[in-house]
């Protein structure tokens, strides 16, 4: 197809700084991707700047959307060929259900390809909240009850971690370039993993929070510098082991009284009870994490 033909002669036609400006794209990436990945093909004037139509914007933007998904750079053009959904519809009856259970047991057969399939679908079909809602937060508590004690329970929790920690983390990338809200501190608790951390992570991101995830618990004394370091609006503590609940109200409210930003608890462990806390200023977020980010929302706001 011609120019001429993508770009009508009385469209309106923007320079390249101006699409960086709109879509927060620098004008190095633009490039790379027009060059490199023949994602986009602006015109070009007789001196060879570029110009893009209405059209190449949006094209960006739909490029953006994949890129957050986790879908590698290499593999958009492909996509972008796809018809675009325009609305999806919801899960037939039981649909959810077939898709845990497939969840549940590409990861017992460690199939990262029948994973990340899952993982990527869901994404583009739905959004962040319902994928956590419906799929991933009911998926992660069944796996926490099959792993206790079994045989190769290790092996698969490291296998998911790792595989969550990849493409959770590219979408974090991403999504704190162009994030205009308020960072969000989330630290697992001493002795658990970061799943439940990775999925609050992905919850605060789609919120418009700046995430500044850690993979691995801090000294109980270092997190009031990592607060200030990373110049934190607040601290949410992960974690997927409700018997850490001991460790939290010996710990818990000692650093919430050192703490000038609010200090909230999520995942499993947060079913303990606000009255076994001696201490105010702790929030006892729960495990739904579309509820805990509209909470926390509420908390950095009045912060």
């Amino acid at each position: 197809m011609s120019d001429q033909a993508n770009h009508p002669a009385d469209a309106p036609l923007y320079p390249i700084r101006e699409v960086s400006r709109l879509t927060g794209v620098n004008a190095v990436t633009l490039r790379a991707w027009e060059r490199r990945y023949g994602l986009i093909q602006p015109k070009r004037t007789p001196k060879g700047h570029r110009l893009y139509a209405k059209d190449d914007i949006a094209r960006v933007e739909r490029i953006l959307q994949w890129l957050n998904r986790g879908v590698p750079v290499s593999q958009v053009r492909e996509l972008l060929e796809q018809p675009e959904i325009v609305e999806a519809p919801p899960p037939a009856a039981g649909d959810w259900g077939s898709q845990r259970q497939q969840l549940i047991k590409a990861v017992e057969a460690l199939d990262l390809e029948r994973l990340e399939a899952l993982f990527n679908q869901a994404l583009a079909l739905y959004p962040v909240a319902t994928c956590l809602d419906e799929l991933w937060q009911p998926v992660l508590r069944e796996l926490e009850e099959r792993w206790d004690d079994r045989l190769g329970a290790d092996l698969q929790r490291r296998t998911l971690e790792a595989f969550l920690r990849t493409r959770i983390g590219t979408r974090l990338y991403h999504a704190n370039a162009r994030a205009g809200g308020s960072t969000l501190l989330i630290v697992p608790l001493p002795d658990d993993g970061p799943l439940w951390g990775l999925l609050a992570a992905l919850a605060a991101a789609d919120r418009g929070y700046r995430v500044q995830w850690l993979d691995a618990a801090l000294p109980p004394q270092e997190l009031p510098l990592a607060v200030e370091r990373f110049h934190a609006s607040a601290l949410l503590l992960a974690s997927g082991r409700a018997e850490r609940a001991d460790l939290v109200r010996r710990q818990l409210p000692r650093l919430a009284e050192q703490l000038e930003v609010p200090v909230a608890l999520c995942g499993p462990v947060a079913r303990i009870r606000a009255a076994d806390l001696d201490a105010s200023g702790v929030e006892l977020l729960g495990d739904d994490l579309s509820h805990a980010m509209t909470r926390l929302h509420s908390l950095t706001q009045a912060a």
